[in-house]
């Protein structure tokens, strides 16, 4: 396995300002749901570092359960239209508050669709806490309640988000280098 700084074009959120923006958020979570019940949902795998963070910010009583979601379709647009549920919720949403934890969101097709299904289990409400918005990539429209930062329209890996399935560990956001465009870069293939 390589070292990630091989791929590593720059730091776009170093750690301290990732984890005082992840202590904000908490913060505001906190005092928006005062005295209300929360269910936090996180959508496997790239938003658990996020997720895990953010709880420990989170000064209300809460609970967490979690999905895993994928795409398919026949072309490229269509792929990111339909999800398929490869791990459901184990928690009923009727009647409860629901804020769906996200890594990032960008073309927004996976986030509608998810949105589209959680609603019809009739949550009380149903708001999105996302870490990263590349508003840039949008196509759909959809509401984010929450967000941690703004970023341009670049790959970037770390802090749970991967390359190729690899560095989700480490604990800021990193911009892969524009060479970076086979996930045989990481095995040395090509």
């Amino acid at each position: 396995m390589r070292d990630y700084h091989e791929f590593l074009g720059e730091i776009l959120v170093p750690e301290d300002r990732l984890q005082a923006r992840v202590a904000e958020l908490g913060a505001e979570i906190s005092r928006d749901y005062s005295g209300q019940d929360l269910l936090l949902i996180c959508i496997l795998r790239g938003g658990v570092m996020f997720l895990t963070d953010l709880m420990r910010r989170i000064t209300i009583p809460h609970n967490v359960d979690f999905m895993a979601v994928s795409s398919y379709g026949v072309g490229a647009r269509e792929s990111r239209r339909n999800i398929r549920i490869a791990y459901d919720l184990q928690t009923i949403l009727e009647d409860r508050n629901v804020l769906l934890v996200e890594d990032i969101v960008d073309t927004g097709h996976t986030l509608a669709a998810v949105m589209e299904i959680l609603q019809t289990r009739r949550p009380k409400s149903l708001k999105v806490c996302a870490l990263l918005d590349k508003v840039e990539q949008r196509e759909v429209v959809v509401p984010l309640h929450y967000v941690g930062f703004e970023i341009p329209n670049k790959f970037v890996f770390g802090y749970g988000l991967d390359l190729d399935e690899y560095y989700r560990e480490l604990p800021f956001i990193a911009v892969a280098k524009l060479q970076y465009d086979s996930p045989d870069a990481l095995s040395g293939e090509t």
